[in-house]
């Protein structure tokens, strides 16, 4: 065996050099040193790799502090190297480390150059804050959008509703704050090279934070992640066109108290940024930051204010300086009111009028004289002077415009030019009249003041003569009595003695009319700002100053013990009693609280009904408690009405009461919750019709509500005006929670697509297209019934039937007191007119309004057709709520096109204007041209209309309007020869 295993050779090594051990001990000093277990960056070429090589957490937090302190190197200037780290930073980094990064988020946001005690997350969004990085994370956004809705198709893939999370978060943190746009001006204006490139650069943020490609990408993610997700999930500010807004205009207020006087540089930037920020479509919130933060904080904010204003352009400051006057009555002044006793009314406001003029003046900036030409159209404009608004604002807009004479002669002129032009007269809608009526006389008042003898020659003019005359000789009684204020307010200064215009009319001795005439003794002056500081706090509303509800007491329980007072032996007959004596008592009735199988489930403490008007207000703002909302939703119309007349309880907290009622939403999808909504919304309205009707009717315009919702206003209004008419007994089963009939039917009742197809109900079908569908037969049913007379044969072979006097008078229905017709001008009809003329001249027929939305459009011309029935014929207002609904229907011609519910609604107008007006030969007298266009165009809707269900219902109602319209037009053929010569032309 020995020989098996032969050496080949055998070699040595010297000993020379000590071998070393293979476990070798390391000094102790070395020991306690702790052994680095990440890698650091040394150059950014060096922080690129490792961030490409899925760094630990410790290489990454290196890798970033690294970024935000190399000498020579900044991530947020663009080039090619730093464009590479912000792509891999958000591709790559964010994805896998945003859960973790951001359990070590800090409240205090990041900031330049401090590195050292900065979070993870602080040290992420210090690299990526630039517009670099806000470049990468938008395309990060559009490309994870694309390929989400490519994904459908497939099966599997990438969770793109978790990615899309974390960008719009990422975005969030990267946005947030006041100082955000200044870090990143600084960063592109100190570190990014020549001017160019910084311009070039600027340029691309203002098209990113300013243009709505923020806006609309982060609307487009959030509305994928819900769709993904099926529910509705968490709301990111940046995709709230309100929210940027406000953000933006923050940033923006802050850049500019800590700007530098001596940078024009800086200065353009501010005003470039704040003419992007006016075009994303929400305006009011700029503003009113920029009036806060700036113009009411002092005088060195305020002229920078005005430094601001002149970088912008003529039409960026014209749109400005409009939102001023439209935000300035509601954040300040008081509303309009009319008083008879006290000619020194407007005494009590000067000085918060006095402050809105100096606001309107510092807005004004340091161009005056250019910018005053904005003004001055503001107030003789065809869009009105603050249309909806009171008094207040014209009254310091011409303390503004009086300084200067000229100015204020021209507003005169242009202002009794217009005053007594016929189309004017004829076609614009009565509260715009009374707008620039206001606007006529105040400027008299202060050109009376200031330059006698011009006014003195003015009143010998023809310019003056004329308005007079063809006011006198209008159609409409408003017109006419605008004439004769005008006239006597007028005359009342130039004139002396006998020789002062009087008409001698009761229409002059009201209060109105004096209200009017006092006018022109109104003299404001600009004054200090500082008097809006006080007022704010005072308008604040009253549904934010309140204090928080009390939780509700508990009723003490009854005393359960009893006291004998006396024992008496009662004899009953042996027949009558039971084999035991005991008489049973009835099975109690179901209890809904003990209905519940878990007791810790079951309410013992209810609320009871609220008694007052504040209960009820406390009750509908508890949204998270059920029973209350519950219980003051279903009291609010009773409660409202018993205390309508008893007090000034209600008309005190109305429009408190209107705007929870209007805004409350079905959190808890209450039984009947529309109806019983809608009730205590009619209740409101009737106990202060003049009041509600015209705050109803600018929330219909104004306010931040949904479509169905605006639509509950415009039935409020139908509705309303019908119950105040006399018609409430009718249309009581349109909103009445028990309009259901009663059965024995075990069972409940089916789902609602199942109910509504037995029942013969529509399941979109309100009250108002009820009650449109019950006009339009009770109008075309007697045509038809002439009409098939009329085909049965001559009229000499039929044989007539006399019913007795008895008889006829039983059937006659009793003449109804109609106090709807008292308000329906001023305070329904002229405010829901006025204002859609004046969203018609700035969306046109776009889309652009909520308005214009074919549901809601055909919506709102049908309340107008039911406000005008339930006027009356009577109505003194007549002719000039025909003259605006006629010329308003006109102009939906075009608006009509492709839309068969808007056509209907404008044929039902048509057919209620020709049933209400009784008397045809003035109707013929005054709307001839609008009697043969609506002929015309009529004519054309027949011919066109096909054959299905809705087509042949458009066709009956178009036939109807034909019917009257050829009625008056054969009776009335000599009066109309000369409009119809015209016309033909």
């Amino acid at each position: 065996m020995e020989g098996l295993l032969t050496p080949v050779s055998t070699s040595y090594k010297s000993s020379e050099k000590p071998v070393e051990d293979a476990l070798t001990l390391i000094e102790s000093a070395k020991s306690n040193a702790p052994k680095p277990s990440f890698q650091s960056a040394s150059t950014p070429a060096e922080a690129l790799e490792l961030l490409k090589s899925e760094p630990d957490y410790d290489t990454l937090i290196s890798t970033l502090r690294y970024l935000t302190t190399c000498p020579g190197f900044y991530i947020q200037s663009p080039s090619p190297l730093a464009s590479q780290l912000v792509h891999v930073l958000v591709a790559e980094i964010v994805p896998n480390y945003w859960n973790v990064l951001q359990t070590g988020k800090k409240s205090k946001p990041a900031k330049q150059g401090s590195s050292s005690k900065l979070s993870g997350l602080q040290l992420l969004l210090s690299c990526l804050r630039s517009v670099s990085g806000l470049n990468s994370v938008v395309l990060s956004l559009k490309r994870n959008i694309q390929q989400s809705k490519e994904s459908k198709k497939s099966v599997g893939g990438p969770n793109f509703e978790e990615l899309l999370r974390i960008f719009l978060q990422l975005l969030q943190e990267l946005l947030e704050g006041s100082q955000t746009v200044e870090i990143i001006w600084r960063s592109i204006y100190e570190v990014s090279g020549p001017q160019p490139k910084q311009n070039t650069i600027w340029k691309e943020f203002l098209s990113l934070v300013g243009g709505g490609k923020i806006i609309g990408i982060a609307a487009e993610a959030e509305d994928i992640i819900n769709e993904l997700s099926k529910k509705v999930g968490e709301k990111h500010w940046v995709a709230d066109g309100n929210l940027f807004s406000s953000w933006l205009a923050r940033n923006l207020t802050y850049w500019v108290k800590n700007l530098s006087t001596d940078s024009e540089n800086l200065s353009k930037c501010c005003g470039e940024l704040l003419s992007k920020s006016l075009r994303l479509g929400y305006t009011e919130n700029v503003v009113k930051e920029l009036l806060t933060e700036l113009v009411l904080d002092g005088p060195e904010h305020s002229s920078r204010f005005s430094g601001l204003l002149d970088v912008l352009p003529s039409s960026e400051y014209r749109n400005l300086l409009y939102t001023v006057l439209k935000i300035a009555p509601g954040l300040y002044l008081s509303a309009p009111f009319i008083t008879e006793d006290d000619a020194q009314w407007w005494q009590s406001d000067k000085n918060v009028v006095s402050g809105v003029a100096a606001l309107i003046s510092q807005t004004l900036g340091n161009n005056v004289p250019h910018h005053k030409e904005h003004l001055i159209s503001w107030l003789t404009g065809s869009s009105g002077a603050g249309l909806g608004d009171g008094i207040s604002i014209r009254r310091a807009v011409l303390a503004v415009v009086s300084r200067d004479k000229s100015d204020i002669h021209t507003v005169l002129e242009k202002s009794l030019q217009q005053f007594g032009d016929q189309l004017y007269i004829k076609h614009t809608p009565t509260l715009q009249q009374d707008v620039h009526t206001q606007v006529l006389l105040l400027a008299a008042g202060y050109v009376h003041r200031k330059a006698p003898l011009h006014l003195s020659m003015m009143m010998r003019s023809g310019a003056h003569l004329n308005a007079v005359s063809n006011r006198l000789a209008a159609t409409s009684p408003r017109a006419r009595f605008l004439g004769m204020v005008v006239g006597e307010a007028l005359s009342s200064l130039v004139d002396k003695g006998d020789k002062r215009m009087d008409f001698k009319v009761d229409e002059m001795n009201t209060a109105e009319a004096r209200w009017f005439k006092s006018l022109v003794s109104i003299s404001d002056t600009v004054g200090s700002i500082d008097s809006l500081k006080s007022s704010r706090a005072g308008n604040i509303p009253k549904e934010l100053r309140s204090r928080a509800p009390k939780p509700a007491k508990r009723s003490m329980a009854p005393p359960t013990g009893s006291k004998i007072i006396s024992i008496e032996e009662i004899e009953t007959d042996k027949e009558e009693s039971d084999d035991d004596g005991l008489t049973p008592y009835a099975k109690p009735d179901l209890d809904e609280e003990d209905s519940e199988d878990d007791p810790t489930l079951i309410t013992r403490n209810k609320p009871t009904a609220p008694v007052y008007i504040r209960d009820l207000i406390s009750y509908l703002r508890d949204t998270e408690n059920y029973d209350r909302q519950k219980l003051g939703l279903e009291t609010a119309a009773p409660l409202i009405g018993r205390k309508a007349n008893f007090g000034t309880e209600v008309t005190d907290h109305a429009e408190e009461l209107a705007t929870l009622l209007v805004g409350t939403q079905d959190k808890y999808e209450i039984e009947n919750f529309q109806d019983i909504r809608l009730q205590g919304m009619i209740a409101i309205l009737i106990a202060s019709p003049l009041k509600m009707g015209q705050w109803f009717s600018k929330t219909f315009f104004d306010g931040d509500y949904s479509v169905s919702q605006r639509a509950s206003v415009l039935t409020t209004l139908g509705l309303g005006a019908r119950e105040l008419g006399g018609f409430g007994a009718e249309d009581s089963k349109l909103t009445s929670t028990k309009s259901l009939p009663s059965t024995s039917f075990p069972s409940h009742t089916l789902p609602s697509s199942l109910h509504n197809l037995y029942s013969g109900r529509k399941p979109q079908e309100t009250a108002v297209d009820t009650l449109s569908t019950q006009l339009q037969n009770t109008m075309i049913a007697p045509l038809a019934a002439d009409l098939a007379d009329k085909l049965t044969g001559p009229a000499i072979l039929k044989v007539r039937t006399f019913s007795s006097r008895m008889a006829v008078e039983k059937k006659r229905k009793k003449p109804i007191a109609n106090a709807f017709a008292k308000v329906v001008a001023d305070g329904f009809f002229f405010p829901l007119t006025g204002r859609f003329f004046m969203h018609l001249r700035a969306y046109g027929t776009s889309h652009h309004s909520v308005v214009f939305q074919p549901y809601l459009l055909s919506h709102f011309l049908k309340t107008l057709s039911l406000l005008l029935h339930a006027s009356g014929p009577s109505t003194l207002s007549l002719p000039q709520l025909t003259s605006e609904f006629w010329d308003l229907l006109l102009n939906l011609r075009a608006q009509s096109i492709g839309s068969i519910t808007t056509i209907e609604s404008i044929l039902f107008g048509f057919l209620t204007i020709l049933e209400i007006n009784e008397d045809k030969r003035k109707l013929v007298e005054a709307h001839g041209r609008q009697l043969l266009e609506t002929q015309e165009w009529v004519e054309g809707v027949f011919g066109r209309m096909g054959g299905g269900e809705e087509d042949e219902r458009v066709r009956m109602l178009a036939a109807g309007v034909l019917v009257r319209v050829r009625e008056c037009v054969e009776k009335y053929q000599a009066l109309l020869m000369g409009d119809l010569a015209s016309f033909r032309e």
